[in-house]
């Protein structure tokens, strides 16, 4: 009798072993009636609901570099961001958001204290932690808390990334781009090979296994082309290469279109492309590897590139091989999810640096009622073209100054190989660009485009002397009154 139920007992032991090989993985182990399974095969948590020791603790940070309605996209892309970790189960101690938080209650925005992502999508903002806001949002503070440097830190809410050995990292920033920087609303800007010590500076801490990075910029490809280290457990996508622009999608005028009373664009084609891809899976079964393929085809407009970019990767790419729960969590809400899109995918796309214009003008024409306002608008719409005509004249003058009529704008729009950086001396880049913008008026988040001429200046050995010159000559006689780096800070 007793054999034969220890018999029964292996038969159903066994059905239930070949029940998961069915799903192409075998049971390492037969446990007997009541045992737990392993934590590692429950996924993310133990059995009281806390985080499993061999993933560690998730953590992330969230960059919205710009400020300013016509940027709005930015700040929307991350709280969007931010509800997708916390419906994946981070901790919102563990997540550290850096937004201006000027966009929500602009007299702007058509529905106060709401944001939106999509033409038809939720309120995102409700919810967002304010742990860097304002002033507080600056290359420094980033910095600190990714190093976990809380005395680093000025303002806010002090939160870190405080990680330990075991730890995974998500890192996602939206903005403004150029070649070798990122924007920030409080300058200056992010500099490439800063924010590669930082990554490094971070990985001798020994304080994370794996991170995984997406940026969303102009150019983005040019912050790790030929600078990030293959060894230091960080995986990274960008939404451009080294010397395109990025996208903005959902804006007037597109389809689909946002609401009829914004008039500013929702959101960034690559940054939707991810979130949107993340909403509709199940994390547990979806490598990292196969939503880079999706966003990659769907940024770069079903591989047209009519208007879209090429979606890039840099660093540890064997971490492609690993299940996006790890970084961004686990909806089970999405445990039986198919692969079908919950919204339109936009059908267009406009180029990041030509959105504030586009701005501008929405608002211009929305205002028709109002002939003051209205004078006031098509004034700051001028000023704002004349200065971005004026920053690439100089730009181009300087170039045939250094460099000769004809050789000039060639020297100066050289792309380097792939596999290198930028510049050689960033130090050099810093100096050029102080010295251009003493003379010429800030950069501006336009001006940014203009990085990869200031590096080549420094490539082609020009010292400080001969630059300071060459900017004195082109912009002498500008007046560069609201443009002045004394007013708007510089940009290094």
């Amino acid at each position: 009798m007793a054999a034969g139920w220890c018999f029964a007992l292996l038969l159903v032991l066994c059905a239930a072993a070949g029940a998961d090989a069915s799903k192409g993985k075998w049971e390492t182990v037969i446990r007997m009636p009541g045992e737990e399974e392993p934590a590692t095969e429950r996924g993310s948590e133990g059995p009281d609901g806390t985080e499993d020791d061999a993933i560690g603790t998730r953590w992330a940070v969230l960059v919205a570099g710009s400020s300013g309605y016509g940027n709005y996209r930015h700040q929307a892309d991350i709280c969007h961001a931010y509800r997708i970790l916390r419906k994946g189960g981070l901790k919102e101690e563990n997540i550290v958001v850096f937004m201006y938080d000027d966009i929500a209650n602009s007299a702007l925005n058509p529905r106060p204290g709401v944001i939106i992502n999509h033409p038809e999508g939720e309120n995102v903002y409700d919810g967002v932690p304010k742990d860097y806001t304002g002033d507080e949002v600056t290359t420094k503070n980033f910095y600190a808390v990714i190093l976990g440097n809380k005395t680093a830190v000025t303002g806010g809410s002090k939160k870190v990334i405080d990680s330990k050995p075991n730890d995974h990292i998500f890192i996602y920033y939206s903005d403004h781009g150029g070649p070798g920087v990122l924007g920030m609303p409080n300058l200056p800007y992010l500099y490439a090979d800063d924010f590669i010590k930082v990554l490094q500076e971070k990985h001798a801490t020994n304080t994370y296994a794996k991170m995984v990075i997406y940026v969303e910029a102009c150019e983005s490809g040019s912050i790790f082309e030929g600078l990030m280290p293959a060894d230091l457990n960080i995986y990274v996508t960008t939404a451009s290469n080294a010397e395109e622009s990025s996208w903005g999608t959902y804006c007037p005028g597109m389809e689909p279109s946002p609401p009829s009373e914004y008039i500013t664009c929702l959101g960034d084609l690559y940054s939707v492309a991810w979130m949107e891809d993340s909403e509709k899976h199940n994390l547990k079964e979806e490598t990292i590897k196969k939503q880079y393929e999706a966003v990659k085809e769907r940024t770069s407009d079903l591989n047209s590139y009519s208007a879209g970019s090429h979606v890039m990767e840099y660093g540890d790419k064997t971490i492609k091989d690993e299940k996006l729960y790890l970084y961004q969590g686990y909806n089970p809400a999405n445990a039986n999810m198919t692969n079908s899109l919950f919204w339109q995918a936009p059908k267009a796309a406009i180029n990041q640096r030509d959105a504030d214009i586009l701005f501008m003008w929405r608002r211009y024409e929305m205002l028709h009622a109002k002939p003051k306002e209205r004078v006031n608008v098509l004034r700051e719409i001028s000023e704002t073209v004349t200065h971005r005509k004026h920053l690439d004249s100089s730009v181009d003058f300087i170039g045939k100054l250094l460099f000769g009529f004809e050789n000039g704008p060639s020297v100066l729009e050289a792309v380097r190989p792939s596999g290198k950086p930028l510049v050689d001396d960033w130090d050099c880049l810093k100096r050029t660009v102080r010295i251009f913008e003493s003379h010429c008026g800030s950069l501006s988040q336009y001006g940014m485009k203009h990085m990869r001429a200031f590096a080549n200046i420094c490539n082609n050995g020009i010292s400080g002397i001969t630059m300071k010159e060459a900017s004195i000559n082109a912009c002498g006689g500008h007046n560069s009154a609201r443009w002045s780096p004394l007013i708007q800070g510089y940009s290094a």
